[in-house]
């Protein structure tokens, strides 16, 4: 009897997606996946992020609070 191993469920899923219109949206569906994938790890990790603010590394912090 034919067993479907994880490999093979992966492939098939891949042609399936290929086959019924994700070829138009592949960018865009790999980079929402890679999205999920980092959001995930950094909820595993502890860490909050949000997607849609992006810092750069040079920038200081907001000095409008003062510690007290």
């Amino acid at each position: 009897m034919f067993r479907f191993e994880p490999n093979d469920i992966i492939i098939i899923l891949v042609v399936a997606f290929l086959l019924f219109g994700g070829i138009n949206r592949l960018p865009e569906t790999t980079r929402a996946i890679g999205k999920a994938v980092r959001e995930f790890r950094f909820a595993l990790a502890g860490k909050e992020t949000n997607a849609d603010t992006k810092t750069t590394p040079g920038t200081p912090p907001d000095s409008s609070t003062k510690p007290s």
